[in-house]
């Protein structure tokens, strides 16, 4: 049976414009759902029922329909401020937070004509690449409810999965987006430094965090970034003009033969034993050889050891950490996981912060002049399959961090690049679970990445298939 959720999301604002549903009854339908499924998934840590009904109204009231997002619902990572909303940061030192004040992003969103429904779970301060905590109920992978869909943005990962929401805004500091978009079988981009308004977080320190969309679809995704990027330059000198839906475009022709590389070691080799689990493989395989079908050249990239990057960018993760507003008994409130990085990081000295802010911006540079002779570096999403739940430690901080590199090698160097990078939902495991890769972008090439990602959607289909709640 047809429902409006079947939709995607660019579909949804087509029918809104032309009146075939108003923003009221869209609401209306993803509250009902959330009322629904939201108890099994633990997707979403506050619904703002009454409020998102008042903001569709209103919106349904207003004269101009010309809105990117006109009515479209979605909803904060909680992780965003919306000034009268409940904001907990994943943690139970802010459990009964209400900001006062709302962070750039909401007031990108609002203006595109978004509803927001609430807010999406995070971990605690979205450090951890799951979601789960002592905050909140965990967050369960639509696909089996016994696994975690990936963090941080994981409750935004399950809404959209389970068709809570048609797209969400994540975050991504170390692949917080990429993540749980690969482990729930969605589109998730992360872009390059600079192009949308900056998130909350590690941002404020070296420039790790920058916001994101996780869709269904590459078209949704391109259309939720279109209207993350609008206004950017309000709030960015080094954000690139918002360009009037071109992302769009590019992900709905989907054009182009482009010279790719294919990686697969990381930077993360020589610090940890890091194993490609078989399905990763199988399914990096199964890109690879759709890729050379549709005519892209593609080469062996051998980046060679990085025994300096682990080092430093554990450093810089920790001191990220060390502003957390957390003294004395507040301590006892965060998890073993944030204590241990808060610990480190005030510790530092500043002399340590500076050499490793130095290690990673040549590491940087060296990235890039690596990457610049492609258009695109595809390597897998995860090391893993999606993780059961309480599968990470729960008391040692520093195995939990190595249990997380394990898990996600391949994401948190393309933040310290600042370049763009795309996981998609390429194939299957054995057990039906999704598994995906990762496309990695020149500076401001978004629009490369989501040709190639269409490309790809329109060989593999995979917009139609969906968990059996769906």
């Amino acid at each position: 049976m047809f429902e409006l959720h079947h939709l995607t999301a660019q579909e949804q604002v087509e029918w809104l414009r032309r009146g075939e549903v108003s923003p009221r009854e869209l609401a209306e339908h993803y509250l009902e759902r959330i009322a629904r499924l939201n108890p099994v998934l633990g997707a979403f840590t506050t619904v703002s029922a009454e409020g998102a009904l008042d903001r569709a109204d209103a919106i349904a009231r207003s004269a101009s329909r010309a809105a990117t997002l006109w009515g479209l619902p979605l909803a904060e990572k909680d992780l965003t401020r919306r000034a009268g909303a409940r904001t907990t940061f994943g943690s139970r030192l802010f459990r009964d937070f209400v900001p006062a004040e709302s962070d750039e992003l909401v007031h990108v969103l609002d203006a595109a004509g978004a509803v927001s429904l609430g807010a999406t779970a995070a971990p605690e301060f979205g450090l951890p690449s799951y979601t789960e905590g002592l905050a909140a109920p965990p967050a369960r992978n639509p696909w089996n409810t016994a696994l975690g869909p990936g963090g941080s943005s994981g409750g935004a990962a399950v809404a959209v999965s389970a068709g809570l929401l048609p797209v969400a805004p994540g975050s991504d500091g170390g692949g917080s987006v990429r993540i749980p978009a690969a482990a729930t079988g969605l589109v998730g981009l992360k872009p390059s430094r600079g192009r949308i308004p900056a998130g909350s977080g590690l941002d404020r320190l070296a420039g790790l965090v920058v916001p994101g969309p996780l869709a269904r679809t590459v078209a949704d995704a391109a259309l939720l970034l279109d209207a993350m990027s609008e206004g950017a330059w309000e709030f960015s000198t080094r954000a690139p003009a918002w360009d009037g839906g071109a992302l769009l475009n590019a992900a709905v022709r989907g054009e182009g033969r482009f010279q790719l590389a294919v990686m697969t070691s990381s930077p993360w080799d020589e610090a940890y034993e890091i194993a490609l689990d078989p399905a990763a493989r199988d399914v990096l395989d199964t890109a690879l050889r759709e890729l050379d079908a549709l005519g892209h050249g593609i080469e062996e990239l051998d980046f060679g050891p990085s025994p300096e990057y682990a080092p430093a960018f554990r450093t810089i993760w920790q001191a990220g950490a060390a502003g957390i507003p957390a003294e004395g008994e507040q301590l006892d409130l965060l998890e073993p996981l944030t204590r241990w990085l808060v610990e480190r990081g005030r510790a530092l000295s500043a002399r340590e912060l500076a050499e490793a802010l130095a290690v990673l911006t040549g590491f940087e540079r060296r990235v890039i002049r690596s990457f610049a002779p492609f258009d695109a570096v595809i390597t897998p999403a995860l090391a893993q399959t999606p993780r059961p739940i309480g599968w990470w430690d729960a008391e040692d901080g520093e195995r939990n961090f190595a249990q997380q590199v394990q898990y996600t090698p391949f994401t948190s160097f393309v933040n310290v690049s600042g370049l763009p990078a795309i996981t998609l939902p390429v194939g299957e495991t054995s057990a039906g679970l999704p598994m995906g890769v990762q496309l990695i972008g020149r500076p401001g090439r978004e629009d490369v990445l989501l040709a190639i990602g269409a490309q790809l959607e329109r060989r593999l289909r995979w917009q139609r298939r969906h968990p059996s709640m769906w």
